[in-house]
């Protein structure tokens, strides 16, 4: 007969803290995303009005 043995991994992260870590880097990214975007437009912007 097959036991079913069940290893608990010592270290590992719970769930919510996941959730957190991976939705700051999201917003973060969308941030950084969104900032890099207004340079380019303000150096297109720039550029066309001259």
């Amino acid at each position: 007969m097959a036991s079913i043995t069940i290893i608990k991994r010592r270290g590992a992260l719970p769930r919510w803290v996941w959730f957190i870590a991976l939705w700051c880097v999201g917003v973060g990214s969308a941030v950084l995303l969104g900032e890099a975007f207004k340079l380019l437009m303000n150096a297109t912007l720039f550029a066309v009005s001259k």
